[in-house]
């Protein structure tokens, strides 16, 4: 299969390429510089030059593939409302290229907030776009899939963890070398879902290869980790307190983190095992961070 991914050189998309390619697949990756497409290349795909921005070459690319995979997101939260709407207007692009065709279609996102106490799932809906969370590509692949585009989502945890994460982990691991304490909030039980990106990875091309026919899909290994926990591991390998914050505190202490710090984000992946078959192998969350990786000397 010849499979167009977006975000090839990114943390998630780049597991994506590589896995795709272990399995015998064909990969165009999309590449916005020479350094990225000579990367796309050093995995053995085919780099195709181009950005987000450019959605008469995401058409082209998106009609000369059997599949699409779209991990691409600019994820400067300085810029995040207008990133979203860019983010909104390549879906649209590359399903619309996809109209009449079986092609599977896989669009990224990330995991609904849930219920204090309850495990989100798969059949939870996607939060509506508002002000307050503009990113619509959830939204916008049901609305191709509306037009008979087997599209489907990929519903990613706020933790996608390994080497070279660059996510919330190292930002909380940086901000306690900085405050010189390792923080949670209140009682620190609130959870958050994990998937090492290796996993993840198997989860998009599992569902490439099933034709993108039962989603959305939860790449999720570690369905609840107290946020405690992570604070207590960064605190340990640091050598500094680990403290609790109440509620205005966490907001002065994180800052724009304070947004998630203190959320429940748990989520279960159980009938995503089932429909692809597919079972995490890499370490799971709490294990992955006490590592030399994320502590380097």
């Amino acid at each position: 299969m010849r499979v167009f991914v977006t975000g090839a050189t990114g943390f998630v998309g780049s597991a994506v390429v590589r896995e795709l390619l272990s399995a015998g697949h064909r990969v165009l990756g999309l590449a916005r510089s020479d350094d990225g497409a000579a990367r796309v290349e050093s995995f053995g795909a085919e780099p195709v030059r181009g950005s987000l921005e450019d959605v008469d070459g995401l058409r082209r690319a998106a009609a000369s593939a059997d599949a699409i995979v779209h991990t691409g997101f600019n994820h400067d939260f300085s810029r995040f409302a207008e990133n979203c709407v860019l983010d909104r207007r390549a879906i649209d692009a590359m399903g619309e290229a996809l109209i009449g065709t079986d092609k599977p279609f896989l669009v990224t996102s990330g995991l609904a907030l849930a219920k204090a106490g309850e495990l989100g799932t798969e059949t939870d809906a996607a939060l509506p776009t508002s002000d307050d969370y503009p990113r619509a590509s959830e939204p916008a692949a049901l609305a191709i899939a509306a037009r008979g585009v087997r599209a489907a989502v990929v519903r990613l945890p706020p933790s996608v963890h390994g080497e070279g994460d660059h996510g919330f982990v190292p930002m909380l691991i940086d901000l306690a070398r900085r405050t010189g304490v390792s923080a949670y909030v209140g009682d620190g039980a609130n959870a958050w879902a994990g998937v090492h990106r290796l996993d993840a990875a198997r989860v998009y091309r599992l569902a490439v290869e099933t034709g993108a026919s039962g989603g959305p899909y939860h790449a999720v290994a570690d369905a609840a980790v107290p946020f405690r926990d992570i604070a207590t591991v960064i605190g340990r390998r640091l050598g500094i307190p680990v403290v609790s914050k109440t509620g205005d505190e966490a907001a002065a202490h994180f800052g724009w983190l304070g947004k998630f710090t203190g959320l429940n984000m748990g989520a279960s992946s159980e009938r995503t095992r089932g429909r692809l078959g597919w079972e995490p192998r890499e370490p799971g969350l709490l294990a992955d961070i006490d590592s030399a990786a994320y502590f380097p000397d």
